[in-house]
């Protein structure tokens, strides 16, 4: 089959080209970079702007399914350059399919088009979305998976996957950031610590990603619905910190503060980057802040049920993994140091 994956450079995009690679599919890749890990293993690479919709159509024609996982993540940004590549672009995505009569299209979606200030606990796929949000992420990715869900039918097949807080080798998001704030003492646990969440590996969260697209034909149980995945292992949130920070050889962090100041400091921070036209990220927000306080895990039954989903690879498996990854990656920066 040949399929087209949308940000296949990035971090889940890339272990699911691994995977269809691995099994003798043919795979396209959309990217706007250009990037070596797809050189190496000779993947057929598209690059354009998801927002373009003549770039989308180019990649997608002679396709038989689309696995799209391109998109802005992130805390902070306008909401114009949100909405271009999370809504836009998948608008762009839904079109092609139906340019090309393309039958099948898994969208990684998130959890956090779910969320609201309280959290989740056990919640499944019946949560409601929530009548505002305070990241523009979340925002745009709601509306991206109420559109792909909505374009379900008889000629294309259609089901978003809701992978919780993805971690592992190759990681440009959670693990790099929470070991540099390890490392310059900036680590902090917003409240107890003790709030369960969720995560998921890398390898179980792209294994997910085709199992879906094996599964999704017109009338599948998966085709027009949304799955909640992760591990079906909710830790601690500061176990869960302190594990991927130890990986790195980083002593456990201790370091609290309350949700009320953390709130306020986000607030703080957000009129200030505001005021002052900051493009980075603020260190703190009022979304990161409840994220990390609230509990937020859920009930994967769906996925178990109608995608085959289990998570092949433990936690501790994969922290082993991600330790021996960091290991090498470490020796490698040392090498190139002297």
């Amino acid at each position: 089959m040949k399929i087209l994956v949308t940000g296949g450079g990035g971090f889940l995009g890339f272990a699911i080209v691994r995977i269809l690679i691995a099994r003798g599919d043919h795979v396209v890749v959309l990217c706007r970079g250009r990037y070596s890990a797809l050189d190496e293993i000779n993947v057929a690479t598209i690059r354009g702007d998801i927002a373009d919709a003549s770039a989308v159509r180019e990649a997608a024609d002679g396709c038989q399914a689309i696995i799209h996982t391109a998109a802005k993540a992130g805390m902070w940004g306008a909401y114009d350059l949100y909405h271009r590549t999370n809504v836009v672009g998948t608008e762009n995505v839904i079109a092609a399919c139906r340019h090309h009569h393309i039958p099948k299209l898994v969208f990684t979606s998130s959890p956090s088009v779910a969320y609201d200030q309280d959290g989740s606990e056990g919640g499944n796929e019946s949560l409601p979305y929530p009548g505002s949000y305070q990241s523009h992420y979340s925002a745009t990715k709601a509306q991206a998976e109420r559109a792909v869900l909505a374009a379900n039918d008889q000629a294309l097949s259609t089901c978003a996957l809701r992978p919780h807080l993805i971690w592992g080798p190759r990681d440009t998001q959670l693990v790099p950031r929470l070991i540099d704030r390890a490392r310059k003492g900036r680590l902090r646990l917003v409240g107890d610590g003790r709030n369960l969440v969720d995560s998921i590996y890398i390898d179980n969260a792209a294994e997910a990603h085709v199992l879906a697209l094996d599964r999704l034909e017109p009338g599948a149980p998966c085709a027009g619905n949304v799955y909640f995945l992760s591990q079906d292992e909710p830790l601690p949130i500061s176990e869960l910190i302190n594990r991927i920070i130890a990986a790195a050889g980083l002593p456990a962090c201790n370091k609290v503060i309350s949700l009320q100041a953390a709130s306020i400091l986000g607030a703080l921070f957000e009129v200030v980057y505001s005021l002052l036209r900051i493009r980075r990220e603020p260190p703190m927000t009022r979304f990161l802040a409840h994220q990390l306080a609230t509990p937020h895990w859920f009930n994967i039954d769906a996925a178990k049920r109608d995608l085959g989903y289990q998570p092949g690879v433990s936690i501790s498996e994969g922290m082993d993994r991600l330790r021996i990854y960091l290991s090498a990656r470490s020796r490698e920066s040392d090498q190139v140091k002297e």
